[in-house]
């Protein structure tokens, strides 16, 4: 991996070492106390360590390799957000937003490559975030933060392809099933209270969770409902750089800069350096019901919905030397380098003067908004044929209606400096002015942005089973699924610098003025002046889209996508002796026809077209899972399959921009004749279940991925494009002619291996208390070399793929006691790369760059005091080491920091009562 600048983990904080202390001293006590031990002829297991059983149990019971987490009730499980459970089981590591996980890879392959099922169909959704955290989703990646851990009871991870589960995934596939009646024992009602608190917002945050359940009529019908709602405030503190930048000659500065010997024309700056405040602010309710029906032993019917909805309000406050972003004249090219120091390429520190500094207030409001309901049905038509059915509809509808900047600016400020050389992640800046002082800012941009994402899904299956036999069962069905995807921004009219006047004047107001802050991360300067962001909204009325604030489509970003498939599947389950050893697995195949129809806006010769290219492909698929029981509790599985992947929904669009200048004639933009990613796969594991609730396992995984997506160039016919004919028109070209095509193509692909080390066990072999302690320990490899290309077609270099990380662990030892229980957890990944080739396409001649993310250790625990066997008490701490996220720019010799930032610790203090 490429180096990078390595930030010390902070030990285990006092929260975290108290849990120990209490769980130990409560345990002596105990003994001390000489308390006589009980013989029971059985063991109830509860809480955390009755989930942990629980899961290895379905994932014991599998053909395929599957993972589980179950929470025993609601409430309780591990962790409050989705993606933060997902990251504990074996191959799964996530990425965050604002400090909360909101997204998964599993095994080296990232969130496009997953497939997300809500009870059992397919379900996609989406939200905002950040310039620096992508921006709003259009992708296929799910996002986990719309919804609340609380309204689900069940969480599988499918990393083997079976017939009966549907194409679509080369990490894996995801089950989340959320709570039904029949799930418990006649009247339930359970509320969950808790107090959160943030160590680098200072504030305080309510979080709600309950649950009212029963059935009537002898367990023929039930009814179910679940809410969970919670407001979230999180400070984001950090720096930047956006990227590092050069020039032909001097590095992109004045020629006659003092320093001009050593600015050679191959000499990086950074672009944009600066401290940053992000301050977020959300709201998330979730709501679920459920009704099932058993008229007789034979046939169950359940209907489930839920919704969710997340309101966040994020606001992000800067100070930058904007000058070192501009190429022309008026930026870099009149900067005088007064002094400074080169390091391997990179001007990691100067002192300049004539540069322009900038100010700049961004506020974002945006919305999610997900339901889905489903209905399915099982009749048992006799003792050995049972057919099934689910029909269901999704949608996921995000709407981005404010997100505004405004910026103040001055210009040609002297005594300007900024210094990486000590902590590359807390440089220090000298603006050359008082960056508090609110006097002399010229208003100079606002920037208008709205952003709409809606996602569709239609689901239909009907499926059958025939046990034909006590050691073979043939199953199968048809499946019948529509996906939907609009995607729309609009953008400002016009020149965003054209801002109105105070009084005639472009200065600033002090009174339109307010104070940025670093609280938990030192920094110099840890203060700045920023506009008043309501002040002047309200002032000039800049949201109201009318006159100069007026807002138009923005091509680039309208598009849809529409996706029918229409599936069948066969699956032979069976059961056979080897000699003494009993095997069991399953065999099958799916086929699958997609149709696919892409729009998107295209400009021929400066003029918008809407444009719309359609076209279908097949994929047949085949299974095989085995299970072999060389011991009762010694397993060894094997599975292989074909899978696939469809194209990103962004890479799909005809929204693409078509130009004939002479014998010049090119395309650049989607491509959406683009075929799936497909790949062979191959698993091999060992399992052994030595003692109830324990397990020792290691799997071993080869993926064959046939090709990649990237951008890049080559002249083909335009008629090989699939856009068409009528774009050319008005062109002096034909579609028999040779097109330059910069757009995503299907490049070679490369192989995926690994290993996953798997170990969980409660210490029932301890004497006394101790033995209600027990841990989970998992570890994961993953290794795959992918050839890059650049913007032209040229290859660039081979390296990993992006968003793996090489190596990831877990780690939890928890305790479960009468009245006492308790849970330490940490969680690693290691660096991964973000972007190859990077934007500055490496700092010499010899090597291009990337972009990359360091790897991070997260610490999360929590312990909870049972008062009765109705109230419980908790205490939860989660990133109780403030770890950073960090990403960096580098080639084999220098790394350099791109994004850094810190989200404090938070803390939960709960109350829970069960009826």
């Amino acid at each position: 991996m490429y180096p990078r600048n390595a930030q010390k983990k902070t030990p285990v904080t006092l929260l975290a070492l108290g849990i120990s202390l209490a769980l130990q001293a409560g345990t002596v006590a105990a003994q001390d106390a000489g308390t006589a031990a009980t013989q029971l002829d059985a063991v109830t297991v509860t809480g955390y360590r009755a989930s942990v059983e629980k899961a290895l149990d379905i994932k014991r019971g599998e053909a395929g390799v599957v993972d589980a987490i179950v929470a025993e009730d609601i409430g309780k499980f591990p962790d409050s957000n989705l993606a933060e459970s997902l990251q504990r089981i074996p191959g799964v590591v996530i990425t965050r937003d604002g400090g909360e996980g909101r997204n998964i890879s599993v095994r080296g392959l990232g969130p496009d490559f997953t497939r997300v099922r809500i009870n059992g169909l397919e379900a996609l959704s989406t939200v905002g975030s950040s310039d620096g955290q992508g921006g709003t989703n259009r992708g296929r990646g799910f996002d986990f933060n719309v919804f609340a851990s609380d309204l689900f009871t069940q969480l599988i991870a499918r990393k083997t392809a079976s017939a009966d589960v549907e194409e679509g995934s080369l990490g894996a596939t995801v089950d989340l099933r959320t709570a039904r009646p029949f799930d418990y024992d006649g009247l339930t009602i359970v509320g969950n209270v808790q107090a959160g608190y943030n160590d680098a917002s200072q504030s305080a945050m309510p979080r709600f969770a309950g649950l009212i359940s029963n059935s009537w009529a002898d367990g023929k019908f039930g009814a179910l409902l679940s809410v969970a709602y919670s407001e979230r405030e999180t400070v984001e503190e950090g720096t930047g750089t956006v990227r590092w930048a050069g020039g032909t000659t001097n590095g992109g500065f004045n020629a006659a800069s003092p320093f001009k010997d050593a600015l050679r024309s191959d000499v990086y700056a950074p672009r944009f350096p600066r401290y940053t405040l992000m301050e977020h602010d959300q709201k998330r309710l979730g709501v679920t019901g459920a009704l099932q029906f058993k008229p007789s032993d034979r046939t169950t019917f359940s209907l489930d919905a839920l919704y969710s909805k997340i309101d966040a309000k994020r606001d992000e406050k800067y100070i930058e030397a904007n000058g070192l972003s501009k190429s022309d004249a008026l930026g870099k090219r009149e900067i005088l380098v007064n002094d400074g120091e080169v390091r391997n390429g990179a001007l990691v520190y100067a002192q300049m003067d004539n540069v322009d500094i900038r100010a700049e207030n961004r506020h974002d409001e945006w919305t999610t908004d997900f339901y889905q309901i489903s209905l399915d049905g099982e009749h048992r038509l006799t003792d050995n044929f049972t057919i099934t059915g689910k029909v269901g509809t999704s949608r996921s509808k995000h709407e981005n209606p404010i997100q505004a900047t405004i910026m103040m600016d001055k210009l040609n400020v002297d005594g300007y400096s900024y210094d990486y050389r000590g902590n590359a992640n807390k440089p220090v800046f000298n603006y050359g002015i008082n960056p508090t002082d609110p006097n002399g800012w010229t208003l100079s941009t606002i920037r208008l942005r709205q952003n709409y994402v809606t996602n569709d899904f239609d689901n239909g299956q009907l499926e059958f089973s025939w046990v034909m036999g006590p050691s073979f069962t043939l199953e199968g069905g048809i499946q019948a699924k529509n996906f939907s995807f609009d995607s729309m921004e609009r953008r400002r009219v016009g020149n965003e610098t054209t801002v109105p006047t105070f009084n005639g004047s472009k200065i600033v107001p002090v009174n339109m003025t307010e104070l940025a802050s670093l609280q938990g991360m030192s920094g110099s300067p840890g203060k700045w002046v920023v506009p008043n962001f309501n002040g002047i909204a309200n002032e000039f009325d800049i949201l109201s889209g009318e006159g100069i604030y007026a807002l138009a489509d923005y091509a680039a970003s309208i598009r849809s996508v529409e996706e029918q498939d229409r599936g069948g599947w066969l699956m032979g389950k069976f059961g056979f002796d080897v000699g003494s050893i009993p095997v069991s697995g399953n065999i099958g195949a799916r086929y699958v026809k997609t149709k696919q129809t892409s729009t998107g806006v295209a400009t021929a010769s400066g003029t918008p077209v809407s444009t719309t290219v359609s076209r279908e492909y097949n994929d047949f698929l085949p299974s095989l899972n085995l299970v072999a029981e060389i011991t009762p509790d010694f397993l060894i599985r094997f599975g292989a399959a074909k899978v696939m992947s469809r194209p990103g929904l962004g890479s799909l669009t005809p929204g693409v921009t078509v130009s004939v200048s002479g014998s010049a004639k090119t395309v650049s933009g989607g491509n959406p004749m683009l075929d799936p990613v497909r790949a062979k796969t191959a698993d091999l594991g060992f399992e052994w279940y030595f003692e109830e609730g324990a397990m020792l396992g290691v799997g071993l995984f080869y993926k064959d991925i046939e090709s990649f997506i990237q951008n890049t160039r080559e002249t083909r016919p335009y008629s090989s494009s699939g856009l068409p004919a009528s774009l050319l028109d008005n062109l002096n070209a034909s579609v028999t002619d040779d097109f330059v095509f910069s757009t995503p193509v299907n490049t070679p692909g490369g192989d995926l291996t690994g290993v996953e080390f798997n170990y969980t066990q409660p210490f029932t072999f301890l004497p006394g208390k101790w033995s209600n302690f027990g841990t989970q320990l998992n570890y994961t490899y993953v290794e795959s070399k992918i050839q890059y290309v650049t913007s032209t077609g040229v290859a660039a270099q081979k390296t990993d793929l992006t968003g793996l990380s090489k190596n990831s662990w877990n780690a939890t030892l928890f305790y479960e006691g009468e009245s006492w229980s308790g849970r330490i957890s940490a969680t690693n990944r290691d660096d991964y790369l973000i972007q190859v080739p990077g934007t500055e396409a490496g700092f010499d001649s010899a090597a291009q760059g990337v972009h990359g993310q360091s790897g991070t250790t997260f610490l999360d625990a929590s312990i909870r005091y049972r008062i009765s066997d109705q109230l419980e008490i908790s205490l939860e701490g989660a990133n109780l080491t403030n770890e950073a996220q960090e990403s960096w720019v580098a080639n084999p010799s220098v790394s350099l920091p791109l994004e850094y930032s810190e989200t404090g610790r938070q803390y939960t203090l709960g109350l829970r009562y069960k009826f």
